[in-house]
């Protein structure tokens, strides 16, 4: 399945836009350009073609050129017209810069100063052309086979007009000339689509911002290939042709990111699989409180949740993260979305953890980790349906997680006593001392009815005792209180998701989302 179509390259220093095809396979996207190749005949050079063309009585040269010095472009052949002397030569193109008029170089030539010497160049007039690969889209050259332009690109829609040379010139001959045609010997020219870069889609990823900014590029993203060779700046006519390349893309991607996966997963003991891994942007504050934006690569395998600057090629990759964090201990948050409506909406998918978070940023498919000690990292993904697969994944992960490990244990104190508090999977809670181990009290999860902390290292417990009905608080003092509490959500998830996996699945925001649309 090869997916097709024109597209625009924006260069962001000349802030012009080159004509690109782009052609997109499983595991490459290629960008062609057009340029005229030597088919057939002796190559005398490709890049700068001479031609003799004969002024003819009816149609004069039958071209229209635009461009010129005064607009930073060379003039070049914006129209050809059918059956006359240009056409009949088999060797100019619409696109071809014109370098030489009767041996007078014109490369740094006005658009007047052209059209003069064209006008008055007598019955035989001799140009050198290049075609211009890179012809700014503001020339509005038509695509494709030479010949008249179609409506849409010629004319007045073109801040440069078409100066037609195919009206009779100052011609001294007025007996019909015979017409320009191509010689037996002359070397045979077409106009194709070349490939001009190959990116390849494995590890690869996609970004519709500007650099380092929350500015969304209209109709336009860039991909980035995994050794870090851009396409450059793809624009798209259309929004929807915009949306259509980027799912297809982002598509081939996350197809060659599972296959990358079960490459990984069969050097991996069943207990350590990679479960979900893939690029993001991570949020950074910078020094100035500006917020700077930077993509991760993030992995969630075996009892780990993975940071990289760059993905894990080989299994020693892995203890190369920059950041690990037990999947029992971190929390996964969304953020916003972005509605069909333009409207975002805030969701709140945790309990009893107060944490404010600034949400003054402008991206869309936003979602937090929080880690231990009140820390978290931020993050933003470029489409809907990737803020899904996280969700899902790291529901998914830290389930596994927590049923392999089935119980946890930290030390904690309280009124100067050194004691131990598990979570466990089939028991709940049990708080014993940690040198006599003599359990002091243990409660199912069921009879947990809340908790208060004081943000730092203090957490009180509310539980009801199945035989009074009453309600007993355990005040604890942890080290690192937000790991505790971030386990305790875990173990409580998971134990949810155990007895009604239906319930975790109507709680996802971002799947509700992702089928409404």
């Amino acid at each position: 399945q090869t997916k097709t179509g024109i597209a625009l390259l924006y260069d962001e220093v000349s802030e012009n836009a080159y004509d690109i095809r782009l052609k997109l396979t499983k595991e490459v996207l290629t960008i062609q350009k057009q340029d005229v190749v030597c088919v057939s005949g002796s190559d005398h050079s490709a890049n700068h073609r001479t031609v003799t063309l004969r002024r003819q009585p009816v149609g004069g040269l039958g071209l229209s050129i635009k461009g010129g010095a005064e607009h930073k472009v060379p003039v070049v052949i914006s129209k050809i017209f059918k059956d006359q002397a240009a056409e009949q030569t088999g060797m100019l193109f619409i696109g071809d810069a014109i370098i030489q008029v009767n041996g007078i170089n014109v490369e740094s030539a006005t658009h007047e100063e052209v059209v003069h010497l064209l006008r008055n160049a007598g019955d035989e007039v001799t140009i050198t052309v290049q075609y211009l690969r890179e012809a700014p889209s503001f020339l509005k050259l038509p695509l494709g086979s030479p010949g008249p332009s179609s409506d849409h690109s010629s004319g007045t829609s073109s801040p440069l007009f078409d100066s037609g040379l195919h009206l009779n010139g100052n011609s001294t001959n007025t007996a019909p000339s015979s017409p320009s045609s191509p010689i037996a010997n002359e070397p045979k020219y077409e106009k194709r689509w070349l490939d001009t870069l190959s990116v390849p889609l494995s590890m690869a990823r996609i970004s519709r911002y500007k650099t380092g900014t929350d500015k969304l590029r209209s109709n336009a993203f860039e991909v980035l290939a995994l050794d870090g060779v851009s396409t450059g700046i793809l624009q798209f006519y259309t929004a929807q042709e915009s949306a259509d390349w980027l799912r297809a893309m982002s598509t081939n991607i996350s197809d060659l990111t599972l296959q990358n996966m079960k490459m990984a997963n069969k050097c991996c003991s069943p207990s350590d699989q990679v479960i979900h891994m893939g690029w993001v942007n991570e949020r950074l504050e910078g020094t100035d409180s500006s917020q700077l934006y930077k993509f991760k690569f993030l992995a969630l395998k075996g009892s780990s949740f993975y940071i990289f600057s760059s993905p894990p090629v080989s299994t020693l990759d892995w203890v190369r993260a920059e950041k690990i964090y037990n999947l029992c201990e971190v929390l996964f948050k969304i953020h916003k979305l972005w509605l069909a409506d333009d409207c975002w909406l805030q969701a709140n998918l945790y309990l009893g953890i107060h944490q404010d978070f600034d949400l003054e940023d402008q991206r869309p498919y936003c979602f937090s980790v929080l880690v231990g000690h009140g820390k978290s990292h931020y993050f933003n993904v470029e489409l809907g349906n990737e803020l899904a697969v996280w969700e899902k994944s790291f529901q998914r992960a830290i389930f596994l997680e927590v049923q392999r490990t089935g119980s946890k244990t930290y030390i904690c104190s309280w009124q100067g006593d050194t004691l131990c508090f598990t979570v466990d999977f089939a028991l709940g809670f049990t708080c014993f001392d940690s040198k006599t181990k003599n359990v002091l009290w243990r409660f199912k999860f069921s009879q947990l009815k809340g908790s208060s902390d004081d943000g730092k290292t203090r957490v009180k417990l509310l539980f009801q005792n199945l035989d009074t009905k009453q309600i007993e608080t355990k005040e604890l003092e942890f080290q690192d209180l937000t790991a505790v509490l971030h386990c305790i959500h875990s173990f409580i998830a998971a134990k949810v998701a155990s007895v009604d996996p239906v319930f975790i699945d109507s709680q996802s925001i971002a799947r509700k989302y992702m089928y409404s649309n």
